[in-house]
């Protein structure tokens, strides 16, 4: 099909239906769960990787093999290794690079498991955080992966270090990749878990400072939060009459609601540990007060067991391995951020 050649993502999987099996008067419902990436993103990624003739590199997320073909293409078959956790998706894919003269290995397997082999370079077309732990244990001494991090627009470079870890950086590029997943589809919304987030009032009701945007847009936004409140899922709707209601939820069991006009205060509920609505208007404060956020061109270093420690000037975040989500650091006068 002629949109095959256009420089944009295709989702090709939803829920558990794939594009390949749909009739023309299907309607799949669910989250996207496999994609053709955008192929400009795609060279984009090799290009961080700093790929060379001779290195081994682990393509992961096989989706429809079109990045595997070029690296297969550019390489040669016995340096690629793909891998996907879909059956379905890495036949398909075998059989679609069997057709264009290459024959890579391409192989289903679950990447935040254990890796079929040890690499030079891993790049990942899903999005992690935190880091899976084989990833670092894969990598070859001086290898390095790229890879996003989940919840965010984040791009990330890392070399690997003698102590089994990795340094790097959030590259100044944008990017945003489907979540890693082990299973055949994303487990059920944390607002469809928790009743009382949806129209409950809530142990605090207050009027918020800014008006109510779609976080999922808001890209600078996004990647904020997604590194201060690691694992914190939204939701957004804007009725007809121009009404909008952003969802906030945590698995730590906080959440928030506020709902307001284009221009208004929204009315905020909130319940549970944290404030979280309170933590977006603390970002959007910062943003307007010094013109930027400091998650872009931070350092990174992410130590053997995954976990990942961004720093820039004054400002921290983590996102631990242990999946308990830390505050960042109050945000400095010098902070950056850019989202593609």
């Amino acid at each position: 099909m002629e949109i095959g050649y256009h420089d944009r993502t295709l989702i090709t999987r939803l829920g558990i239906e794939h594009a390949d099996h749909a009739q023309a008067d299907t309607h799949p419902e669910g989250r996207p769960t496999s994609s053709a990436t955008q192929p400009s993103l795609v060279v984009a990624m090799y290009r961080y990787a700093g790929i060379t003739n001779d290195v081994s590199i682990l393509d992961v997320g096989t989706g429809s093999g079109y990045g595997c073909a070029l690296l297969a293409r550019r390489l040669g078959d016995h340096h690629v290794t793909s891998v996907d956790i879909d059956d379905y998706l890495v036949n398909a894919a075998i059989d679609r690079l069997a057709s264009a003269g290459l024959h890579p290995v391409v192989t289903v397997c679950d990447a935040t498991g254990s890796l079929p082999g040890s690499y030079d370079r891993i790049v990942s077309m899903m999005s992690v955080a935190p880091v899976p732990a084989s990833w670092l244990a894969g990598l070859r001494p001086g290898g390095r992966m790229v890879t996003v991090l989940a919840g965010t627009g984040l791009l990330v470079t890392a070399d690997k270090t003698p102590d089994g870890g990795a340094v790097g950086r959030v590259e100044w590029y944008r990017a945003g990749f489907m979540a890693a997943r082990s299973r055949p589809d994303y487990p059920s919304s944390l607002l469809e878990q928790t009743p009382a987030a949806r129209d409950g009032d809530g142990e605090q009701v207050s009027a918020g400072r800014y008006p109510v945007v779609s976080i999922g847009n808001a890209w600078e936004l996004l990647s904020m939060l997604g590194v201060t409140v690691p694992g914190i899922e939204h939701h957004y709707h804007e009725s007809d009459d121009g009404q909008r209601t952003v969802w906030l939820l945590h698995p730590d069991g906080s959440w928030a609601r506020a709902t307001g006009t284009a221009d208004g205060r929204p009315v905020v509920h909130q319940s549970g540990p944290r404030r979280l609505w309170d933590i977006v208007d603390d970002i959007r404060h910062a943003w307007l007060r010094d013109g930027r956020l400091p998650a872009y061109g931070a350092n990174v270093t992410i130590t053997p067991d995954g976990s990942v420690h961004l720093k820039r000037g004054s400002w921290q975040a983590a996102i631990p391995a242990d999946g308990r989500s830390r505050l960042g650091l109050p945000l400095s006068p010098y902070s950056e951020n850019v989202f593609h």
